[in-house]
């Protein structure tokens, strides 16, 4: 087993290579040597069940993983009730459509504090996740991962800590690490040396245990932040913001650990999850003789 690696969504280079839709995913995808996929659904599930399923097809032939990020505008820690439900509804769209391509991860993200405190919203997401998994369960869909997402803004819900307090609910529950997030959340504290990715990796597994530190899935881009947290995505061209990939990818080889990396660099994602692989291959490979 080894770590998996692939973009979020198609980058720039996937229409400019004449690459036109769904369908040619899996061809481009492994046209880069990349085994892993995130089918984008920010804003909204609008894939039918019969191509999700030949989508899903497809990918499996050329060995690769997929997950589905849900809609953008789930928010688990609302004040108003219905929205919360509705955010129950949209969880539940996006495992029936991860389900038909063959894959078993959502990553969701879990609202903001808006008016309320911090910890108001993170037991308002509870309840919502609470309610989340046992719709899944009913509709025959508990296999489903939903993998609440670690976030870029300040006044977002999902520090580290309060995705470990969602996760701990349920041994089903993969937290989706976005280092690019942490990093901006933390105004570059990532950054500094490879102390901040350690202390992440030891959280999960002290807080979630082994499993979920050696399964765990990720976000990464370098993202430029400002005081308030993220502002955008950048590419790995860029050489002032980070976080850096390199001193995670020696550490997640040194662990053994076999986590799903998702790019998500701005039009790169294809290119720079290439940049990861090798990376995390060249320490694999120096611990190996």
């Amino acid at each position: 087993m080894s770590a998996l690696f692939g973009p979020a969504g198609n980058d720039d280079q996937f229409a400019a290579l004449k690459y036109k839709g769904t369908l040619d995913i899996p061809k481009y995808v492994s046209s880069l040597g990349l085994t892993a996929y995130e089918y984008q659904c920010g804003r909204g599930v609008n894939i039918g069940s019969e191509k999700a399923t030949e989508f899903g097809a497809l990918a499996k032939e050329k060995g690769i993983k997929l997950s589905l990020h849900a809609p953008y505008y789930i928010s688990m820690s609302g004040i108003d009730k219905e929205k919360r439900l509705n955010s129950v509804n949209y969880i539940l769209a996006s495992a029936e459509a991860v389900n038909a391509m063959g894959g078993d991860r959502i990553v969701v993200h879990t609202g903001s504090c808006g008016k309320i405190s911090r910890e108001q919203a993170l037991d308002l997401a509870k309840d919502t996740m609470k309610i989340a998994l046992e719709t899944l369960d009913e509709r025959g869909l508990g296999h489903i991962h939903i993998c609440p997402e670690t976030m870029g803004k300040i006044n977002q819900l999902g520090t580290l800590y309060e995705v470990m307090e969602l996760c701990k609910l349920d041994e089903r529950l993969i937290p989706c690490i976005d280092f690019g997030h942490l990093n901006a959340r933390t105004r570059g504290e990532l950054v500094a040396d490879q102390k901040g990715y350690e202390k992440i990796l030891d959280t999960i597994k002290n807080e979630l245990g082994e499993y979920r530190h050696k399964n765990f899935h990720s976000h990464f881009s370098k993202i430029e932040y400002t005081e308030g947290g993220e502002k955008c995505h950048l590419t790995f061209a860029d050489e002032v913001f980070g976080p850096f990939h390199e001193p995670l990818m020696e550490l997640v080889a040194k662990r053994d650990l076999t986590p799903t990396f998702i790019c998500e660099s701005a039009g790169t994602q294809g290119a720079d999850a290439l940049a990861m692989m090798n990376s995390y291959t060249k320490y694999r490979e120096k611990l190996a003789k």
